[in-house]
């Protein structure tokens, strides 16, 4: 790196070019520090009901409560859960179009091309569901990517009106049927069935694969309702987000925004905090309560705006002094997100069931989170690795040789860059 200070003439070692601005090929740093960011937050929620089948369910796992275990859950309630999957989801929005214009430019046909690539995320979803986690988000991409490319020709500004309206409506069915569940004097109770249940899910998903995978099998109907009735909408909502940020190129000279970026953050980090907090004090404190479901409303509404603040400082980041460290630690697992998300869920389920250690209700809260934080340390450092050798991580080059029906190259000709 050359010792010549930075003039205002000379641009920051991160700033785009005009054509990478264009969007000729050009793949932005920017964008898979954001998906890295992406993937810390969502292993940060997904281990947490991987190690215990009492999360979720307002009960507290026998011996794993105290001060610090509550004070963890707190945070990661707070801070973590419902945030980035939105987040993740924005991005896959916003690759959406650069597909598009990068299909358009080799002539390809598009639809087909998308079509098998939901199909595979669908299959990979799958498997990843009733042998790893239920807590899937793959095959709701899958299904939802079906609705994003029928949708893929409308302006920008529509479709921002429909991501505002989706979870508007959302938060206003929540409200009302935590209004319909006071005035009928119920819920606030959790029912005793809840804790035999996690108990013999504690006990199956410690005994051998074939007790793990009966346990996924009886949890996933609960996931799909979760998935159908609160992630979904925000998910979609995020997608049309990400489509209409990726026609504008949005992530392509946020360094021209710095304004925009610190009202996000202000956004944010005031009313996106405030409603995270109502969300958590809802779920840890108040389970099955008209209250809850309030906040679950609420946090239809605040949660993007957290996101937006978390992807804000990011990208301010990612275009300050420290650009090319934060590039370095959160890009190589960004362009490997497929894998690593998936290797994520193998390492805990290695570790939590009894495809493994069946350490499930034995690891406090705190445990858990540095687990989460040294794996994921692990992928950036695996993954930087990988790519100065491979031209795509292991499960991204499956899923894009079915894709375009070839064979992709699978080593690189020398070091590829990390920056844009």
């Amino acid at each position: 790196m050359s010792a010549r200070p930075r003039t205002k003439n000379t641009p920051h070692p991160l700033t785009p070019t005009e054509e990478q601005r264009q969007g000729r090929g050009a793949r932005l740093a920017q964008v898979d520090a954001l998906r890295g960011f992406a993937l810390l937050g969502i292993l940060m929620v997904n281990i947490t009901y991987m190690a215990s089948a009492y999360h979720g369910t307002g009960l507290e796992d026998p011996g794993l409560g105290g001060p610090l275990s509550e004070g963890v859950r707190w945070l990661v309630a707070v801070l973590f859960e419902t945030k980035f999957f939105l987040l993740f989801s924005f991005l896959f929005g916003y690759s959406f179009t650069l597909q598009i214009d990068s299909a358009e430019r080799r002539g390809a046909r598009f639809t087909p091309r998308f079509l098998r690539r939901l199909t595979g995320l669908f299959v990979l979803g799958g498997i990843h569901a009733v042998v790893l986690f239920p807590g899937d988000i793959l095959t709701l991409y899958a299904a939802l990517g079906l609705i994003l490319l029928a949708l893929r020709r409308i302006p920008p500004r529509t479709a921002i009106r429909i991501a505002i309206a989706l979870p508007a409506v959302t938060a206003v069915g929540y409200a009302l049927l935590a209004l319909a569940v006071a005035h009928a004097g119920g819920g606030g109770a959790i029912p005793s069935s809840e804790a035999s249940a996690a108990a013999e899910a504690t006990e199956a998903l410690r005994g051998g694969p074939a007790s793990v995978i009966g346990a996924h099998l009886q949890q996933l109907p609960d996931v799909v309702v979760l998935l159908v009735f609160f992630q979904a909408p925000s998910a979609l909502a995020a997608f049309l987000v990400g489509l209409a940020a990726g026609r504008r190129r949005a992530l392509a000279d946020t360094y021209r925004h710095p304004r925009l970026l610190r009202r996000l953050q202000w956004a944010g980090f005031t009313a996106g905090l405030l409603g995270a907090v109502v969300y958590a004090d809802a779920s840890l404190n108040h389970p099955e309560s008209a209250y809850q479901l309030f906040a679950l409303g609420l946090d239809v509404i605040t949660a993007p705006l957290l996101a937006a603040a978390y992807a804000a400082t990011v990208l301010r980041l990612v275009h300050g002094r420290c650009g090319r460290a934060v590039v370095t630690a959160l890009a190589p697992a960004g362009r490997m997100s497929l894998t690593n998300y998936l290797g994520q869920s193998l390492v805990c389920a290695l570790l939590f069931t009894g495809f493994g250690a069946a350490l499930i209700g034995r690891v406090p809260p705190i445990g858990v989170a540095a687990i989460a934080l040294t794996l994921f340390t692990a992928q950036t450092a695996a993954s930087r690795w990988w790519l100065t050798h491979h031209a795509y991580g292991p499960l991204e080059y499956l899923l894009r040789a079915w894709t375009t029906l070839s064979i992709p190259p699978w080593r690189t000709r020398g070091t590829r860059s990390l920056q844009p």
